[in-house]
This record gives structure tokens, C-alpha cells and sequence, in this order.
């Protein structure tokens, strides 16, 4: 029998689940972020624990930082900003959420940010709505405050040409979730831009040797690449000798093998797996479970749909969650 876990509040319109506390972040219309946590481990019920206001405009996404950074997250409103909260107790205080650092505004629109582990620092990455990209660090785990600019760059695989200013009105990003002192550094982006070079999703991965970010794939076939981007999803690996990635368009759902090892060109080889189409549903969001094994999908239809592959390889729906009345 299906059970309540929470009961949110009118207008929330994004969240976010932090595995490590066992706490649920919601963000809504009206600008406000709503903590969720659970009072008794046994009931798996969940309580509003903190509300705060944190911009006039609505919240569009909201993300948690990795815990061991704290307790702390990020959020992205309506007006293109970008502010990282952070739960403290000073002194004898109560336990309050401060707003330590922000980025974007009315000039420079953030529209999509994902934070990365590396095995020395704390990442950050920002799409913006003019194309760029921009790669933040922190060096220490106790200061979310000291941001500094890590890269700056366009999507694009040829990193010589350089194309004017885009205009995008999405954009999407998916870290890794492997840490490894032997895989670098990397994740998935995608824009959806009236630029087409901007678009298709390319793997980008840190060389520590030159201490720059370098495109290593590219999720399209060649009469794609121009494609509208709305969402990509790296799955967790847990064994497999390759990565799995979701890339959505106005195509459909389609995943991505990516091999593991470089060639000695420094590429790493893709071969599409399998691709849905989404006839009246473009699908805006995108999330792997924890083992990589099942792929939820949700968009314009307003429905859940879970995604998985048997033990041949073969992908199929494997159900669809109404919404609702």
C-alpha cells in the first residue's frame, strides 16, 4: 500500500533529495526553499524543518552540495541567479540557513549548475544563457564563501573557434558520479540554443597535466548535432566496463554507451544504445537511481516513466506513473 512521506507545499515546483541526511530540499514559486527532515528513522515520515525566502522571483532548481562539504545547497531562480545556502548554528544561535555566495544576474542568466567531486577539490559547474561555461573551485572544505574561477569556455569540440555570443534558453548538466585517482574529472553538457554547435552534449574531462578542460565525446549522430538539448543524466556505474548516459531532445530519450578508456587520440568512443521517442512529451528532466540500473524520465505529459534494460541489453518501459488529479 502506497504511504505519504511528505506533504509539500502549494507552488513547489522543483526538489531535491539528499541521500547522505536522509533530508528532501523543495523550492517554490514564490521564491522560497523549504527543508524537509525526518524526526523518527522508523516512520520514514518527513517534517518541515526550515522555510526561507530566498529571491522575489521564483525557484527553478535547487541542488544539494556533496555532504561532505556540509550542509549547504545551491538554487537557481527565475531572474538568472545563482546562490549557495548553508546551514549554520553560531554561538548560541539557533540553527539558521545564510546565503554565503551567489553568481549570475540580469546580464548573465544562469540556467543550469551541478556541483563535482575530484579527488583535490570541490567543483562547480554554470551554463549560462550567453553560451558560456564557466568551471568554479573551492580549495577549502570549510569555506563555501571563496569561489574562484577555475575555466571559462564554450561547448564546442573545436576549441579554437570561437562563436559570438549565444542566446539559450536551457541548458543541462551531469557530473560523473565515479571519484577515482584514475579517471579524471568530468561531466556531460548540453544547450538548448539558437546556436547549433552549441548543443549537442560533449563529455568534458580535466587534464591535470595542462590543467584545462577538454572535450572528450560528443552524444550525437552527425545529422543531430544541432539538436535542441532539455536534459542529460549520467548514470552511476557499479561494475560495467563502460559509462551510461541519457541524452533528451525533441527526438526523444536516447542512451549513450561510452567507453571507460581513452584512445590514443584522447577520445573516448560512444555507440548509442537504444533511443525513444517521445511523441507530445518532451521529457525536461531526467534521473538515474543509485545503482544506474533504472532511468525515471518526467516532462510535458506530466507523468513518470521508469526505464530499464534486461539482461540482454534490451531497454524497455518498465512503468509509467499517472499523475495525480
Amino acid at each position: 500500500m502506497e504511504k505519504s512521506i511528505a506533504t509539500l507545499d502549494i507552488g513547489t515546483i522543483c526538489s531535491s533529495w539528499n541521500y547522505s541526511g536522509q533530508r528532501l530540499a523543495t523550492g517554490l514559486v514564490n521564491g522560497t526553499i523549504t527543508i524537509f527532515d525526518t524526526t523518527d528513522p522508523a516512520s520514514s515520515a518527513f517534517n518541515q524543518t526550515f522555510k526561507f525566502k530566498v529571491n522575489d522571483g521564483s525557484v527553478a532548481k535547487v541542488v544539494w552540495v556533496p555532504p561532505e562539504y556540509g550542509d549547504a545547497i545551491a538554487c537557481i531562480c527565475s531572474d538568472g541567479s545563482l546562490s549557495i545556502w548553508e546551514e549554520v548554528a553560531e554561538d548560541n544561535e539557533p540553527v539558521q540557513w545564510k546565503q554565503c555566495k551567489s553568481f549570475g544576474g540580469p546580464l548573465d542568466q544562469v540556467l543550469d549548475s551541478q556541483f563535482g567531486n575530484s579527488q583535490s577539490s570541490l567543483k562547480l559547474t554554470v551554463a549560462y544563457s550567453n553560451g558560456l561555461v564557466k568551471v568554479y573551485e573551492i580549495l577549502d572544505s570549510m569555506n563555501l564563501k571563496n569561489w574562484q574561477l577555475q575555466a571559462e569556455f564554450q561547448n564546442i569540440t573545436d576549441s579554437v573557434t570561437k562563436f559570438g555570443k549565444g542566446s539559450c534558453s536551457s541548458a543541462s548538466i551531469s557530473w560523473s558520479p565515479q571519484i577515482s585517482e584514475i579517471r579524471p574529472a568530468s561531466f556531460v553538457l548540453g544547450f538548448n540554443s539558437d546556436t547549433p554547435q552549441l548543443n549537442s552534449p560533449k563529455v568534458w574531462e580535466f587534464d591535470q597535466d595542462h590543467q584545462r578542460w577538454l572535450p572528450v565525446a560528443e552524444l550525437a549522430d552527425p545529422g543531430d548535432k544541432g539538436d535542441q538539448v532539455y536534459a542529460v543524466a549520467w548514470a552511476p556505474n557499479i561494475g560495467r566496463p563502460y559509462e551510461l548516459i541519457a541524452v533528451s531532445t525533441s527526438k526523444g530519450i536516447s542512451i549513450w554507451q561510452m567507453a571507460s578508456n581513452p584512445d590514443p587520440n584522447g577520445r573516448l568512443s560512444v555507440e548509442k544504445a537504444v533511443t525513444f521517442p517521445c511523441i507530445d512529451n518532451e521529457v525536461w528532466q531526467m534521473e538515474w537511481d543509485m545503482s544506474g540500473m533504472t532511468l525515471a524520465t518526467t516532462g510535458t505529459d506530466g507523468r513518470v516513466r521508469l526505464w530499464q534494460s534486461n539482461l540482454n541489453g534490451v531497454w524497455h518501459e518498465q512503468a509509467v506513473i499517472e499523475p495525480t488529479t
